[in-house]
């Protein structure tokens, strides 16, 4: 119904977690009303977003390197200060951010990219499963300054798929020997991670079990 450079772009939005058709629609004909100025420089952002980005060699955040520099690891897993015997295991980068904000986590990330219940089995390769393996079983192959883990923190969002997830995570973490916790009392069932308050993750993470 729409003319073709309209309809793309709504079709290019409307993939975007939690848009849908009308809502992409809207944000094409917005678009078709900025100056041109900024059209152009978002285009440019979106190219430099792929250009200057990179996943961070352990934990999977994406960071922005210095130009030249060949960093690897992202500030949080950089960082010298941080308590590297502790690994809290998250869905995606929007809940690390979350769980950071509180102040209460000193240790370190790492992003699992989905969770059990919202993949068909055929799908379970697209969670980095095998990663979270090697980076418990040997941190200092990514440059981790670590001897190894004594916790693991299953820090899922207390829905069905997060349950699944965590209790998916225990078995496969059993053999490692590895301490595994989850978040405590504070969170709503049902509700995620990446929209509580900061408090309310604080008191999640000081009572996990």
């Amino acid at each position: 119904m729409y003319p073709e450079p309209i309809q793309k772009l709504a079709v290019f939005f409307a993939r975007l977690p939690g848009i849908g058709p009308r809502m992409a629609s809207r944000f094409a004909f917005y678009l078709l009303k900025v100056p041109e100025q900024e059209a152009q420089e978002l285009g440019e952002a979106l190219l430099q977003l792929h250009k200057r980005m990179r996943l961070c060699a352990f934990c999977f955040n994406p960071f922005s390197p210095s130009a030249g520099s060949g960093e690897t690891l992202c500030a949080i897993c950089a960082d010298a200060r941080r308590e590297k015997t502790t690994l809290c295991i998250v869905e995606k980068e929007g809940d690390l951010e979350a769980l950071e904000a509180t102040k209460a986590y000193r240790g370190l990330y790492f992003i699992l990219g989905g969770t059990v219940g919202m993949l068909r089995k055929v799908d379970m390769k697209h969670l980095r499963l095998e990663e979270l393996k090697e980076r418990l079983a040997n941190p200092k192959k990514f440059n981790i300054a670590s001897d190894g883990f004594s916790e693991a923190i299953f820090a899922m969002n207390l829905t069905t798929e997060g349950e699944a997830t965590a209790l998916y995570l225990e078995r496969l973490l059993n053999p490692m020997h590895i301490k595994t916790t989850r978040l405590g009392r504070g969170l709503p069932v049902g509700g995620e991670l990446e929209y509580s308050d900061p408090e309310t993750l604080r008191q999640s993470l000081e009572n996990r079990r």
